[in-house]
């Protein structure tokens, strides 16, 4: 199982939003990372053919993106921004959006519905209606939809944003033990949750690919580029001038500093090991391909 991207390009107008794009994804969890703006939705909308390609070949699973109806009988997707319809109850939603998809007989739909209500933990909140859910609620009841036709790829834009760390723990748990044997792609700018749940990922900046490989490759990019330094406010101003800096932390009157430099910035800086989200920062500041 796999989806293979070459030289994929998408413009609107003048403006490039997917530039030359070349990507190899495989079975598991894969993280599409970058700030606001970049392109992973774009990319995420084609791949799931809710738009189309300007130019560039996509194949998924041997299937051209062009037979839109075969790629969507194989995907399942979860946007960032949906809505269900908000008098329906949990379970209803489900069983309609069960029979919009051709589930059929009746039985075998509500067999299904009961054991995607258990999977995502809303099982005990069948008859609650889509107006009185949380929202990680309303997430786990998304991705729920997204499951609905047993997809060999799911593909879900930003499933964590704006939930409490219980809830986005939950989510990222559901989406690994999924992703066996098929593909996930989690597009997101936590990365905390590409950390936690994906073993290869991609950065894309302003339509631009500037990583694509493991997470491990990934930190290595800033190897001997992470300090600490413990500063004072008008230090800090003038390093930030300088470096970058990716966190402050107050000890009293000082404050402890994680910044980005290749050589060593100040007196008393101390080189670190780089965790994702600095080498992440760092391939972002750098425009590294």
């Amino acid at each position: 199982m796999s989806i293979s991207i070459l030289n994929l390009t998408k413009k609107y107008g003048k403006k490039t939003a997917l530039n030359n794009i070349n990507l190899n994804i495989n079975e598991g969890m894969f993280g599409l990372l970058g700030p606001n703006g970049a392109g992973k939705t774009t990319l995420m909308r084609i791949l799931t053919t809710l738009i189309k390609k300007t130019d560039g070949i996509i194949t998924i699973n041997g299937i051209n993106i062009e037979r839109k109806k075969d790629i969507r009988k194989i995907i399942g997707y979860l946007p960032q921004d949906f809505s269900f319809y908000p008098s329906m109850n949990v379970y209803e939603t489900l069983d309609y959006l069960g029979v919009l998809c051709n589930i059929t007989p009746a039985p075998k739909r509500k067999s299904l519905v009961i054991e995607l209500l258990n999977k995502v933990n809303l099982y005990q909140h069948k008859k609650v209606k889509v107006k009185a859910l949380s929202g990680g609620m309303k997430r786990r009841l998304g991705i729920a939809q997204a499951l609905l036709n047993n997809p060999q790829i799911l593909i879900v834009d930003e499933p964590t944003a704006g939930l409490d760390p219980e809830e986005r723990l939950r989510l990222r748990n559901l989406l690994t033990d999924f992703s066996n044997k098929r593909i996930v792609i989690l597009s997101t700018h936590i990365v905390e949750d590409i950390e936690s749940t994906c073993e290869n990922l991609a950065i894309i900046k302003e339509g631009n690919l500037l990583f694509s490989g493991k997470v491990g490759d990934l930190t290595e990019k800033a190897k001997d580029s992470v300090w600490i330094a413990t500063l004072s406010i008008d230090s800090l101003n003038e390093i930030k001038n300088k470096y970058p800096v990716i966190s402050t932390v107050s000890e009293g009157d000082l404050l402890k500093t994680r910044l980005l430099s290749h050589k060593k910035p100040c007196e008393n800086a101390v080189k670190i090991n780089p965790s994702i989200e600095d080498a992440y920062i760092k391939v972002v500041k750098d425009g590294e391909i």
